[in-house]
């Protein structure tokens, strides 16, 4: 029983951690995007896709799914 508490507890725990850097991540692209970065419209219509649902896997509770996609739509604003 105490093997299985463990990978729960610590899979609860970055759940957590994700949740949290998904709007830090999110306002940082945003701020970006504001500053109107020179980007060709196929990266800018990524970057706002990835975006997009970057919030959605958010909101849905995909934490780790939304980090991943941020991450790349910061990578190609080169946040």
């Amino acid at each position: 029983m105490k093997k299985l508490l463990l990978p729960l507890a610590l899979a609860a725990l970055a759940g957590t951690a994700f949740a949290s850097q998904c709007p830090g991540d999110m306002k940082a692209i945003d701020a970006k995007l504001a500053t109107n970065p020179t980007l060709s419209a196929d990266a800018m219509a990524k970057v706002k896709q990835l975006r997009a649902d970057g919030e959605a896997d958010h909101k849905a509770g995909k934490h780790a799914d939304s980090v991943k996609k941020l991450g790349e739509a910061k990578k190609l604003l080169g946040i």
